[in-house]
């Protein structure tokens, strides 16, 4: 990709934005909830782009979810940290990219910096899930079997209070139903 498209490319992306450039080889775009950082290495064979996602203490209980994440979700994009902040991070060769790929990699950014933190919920979520999937089933139980065990715990507020009203309490069992089923076939003991 040349150097001389970034530019275009980034303004025709964010209009509305306007699109610094502090140095020939850095372009910076304040969106009104993140800070897109365009980076050219010192030989300008490599395209960086960053997205600050959140501080490191606010994400130190999804990392472990987040580098699995690495593998699972992100697909061009990773997520990095780097002077306490967790990072969205795209790299790629510039001889190579071309602007699909570059604006691709930008909307994928964008997403990550939307949804990390109900990726990394869900991906430790379902492993838990799975857990329980894997005793329940080395112990002969049901799927049917197994809910009916988490509504009797949860009935003697074993696992919390589900809500103060049984339509709450209905739609968290139905939460649990739906994720247990789908992800009882795949756990064997």
């Amino acid at each position: 990709m040349d150097i001389a498209a970034i530019a275009p490319l980034l303004t025709n992306l964010f209009p509305a934005v306007a699109i610094a450039a502090p140095t020939p080889n850095t372009w910076q775009v304040e969106l009104p909830d993140a800070r897109l950082l365009i980076l050219l290495s010192e030989d300008q064979a490599w395209l960086r782009l960053l997205l600050p996602l959140a501080p490191q203490p606010e994400a130190a209980p999804y990392l472990e979810s987040l580098l699995a994440l690495n593998f699972d979700l992100t697909q061009e994009v990773r997520f990095a940290l780097h002077q306490e902040v967790l990072w969205g991070v795209f790299q790629f060769n510039r001889l190579t990219l071309t602007p699909e790929d570059l604006e691709a990699a930008i909307a994928r950014l964008l997403k990550l910096a939307q949804s990390w933190r109900d990726e990394a919920f869900r991906y430790q979520s379902d492993r838990q899930l799975r857990q329980i999937i894997a005793a329940a089933k080395a112990q002969g139980q049901t799927l049917t079997q197994t809910l009916q065990n988490l509504d009797r715990m949860y009935s003697e507020g074993m696992l919390g209070d589900l809500g103060p009203t049984e339509e709450v309490k209905d739609r968290i069992l139905l939460a649990w139903q739906t994720r247990l089923s789908l992800l009882w076939e795949q756990v064997n003991p």
